[in-house]
């Protein structure tokens, strides 16, 4: 991949990253913190625990995506960045261009799942 590539790729993933925190942080949710923080006097319980329970598989979601980006910055800074994880291949542009996170080729990934 050209340094104007990686570049281009960088810039994506930190525009990401930077977009995830925010989104953690709207939720209550910023690194360090396992629990977000809800009205314990609210009148419907139920509806307390729902919505925490939404609320925590979204955080999580978001977490891991930014896991995946953490994971890319560092791959683009030690020259692993656009290999595959599993097979080794090159992560076609294709690809990486769609997904900048991306750890696995589409064959690889299709097995993950």
């Amino acid at each position: 991949m050209s340094t104007t590539d990686l570049s281009t790729q960088r810039d994506a993933l930190l525009a990401e990253r930077d977009h995830l925190m925010t989104q953690l942080e709207h939720m209550g949710r910023t690194p360090g913190t396992t629990e977000l923080e809800f009205d314990e006097g609210f009148a419907d319980s139920g509806q307390v625990t729902a919505e925490r329970g939404e609320v925590d598989a979204l955080a999580g979601s978001l977490t891991e995506n930014l896991a995946d980006v953490d994971a890319a910055l560092a791959k683009i800074e030690d020259g692993t960045y656009g290999t595959c994880e599993d097979c080794g291949t090159t992560i076609p542009a294709a690809r990486i261009e769609a997904v900048p996170a991306a750890r696995y080729c589409i064959t690889c990934a299709s097995k993950q799942h």
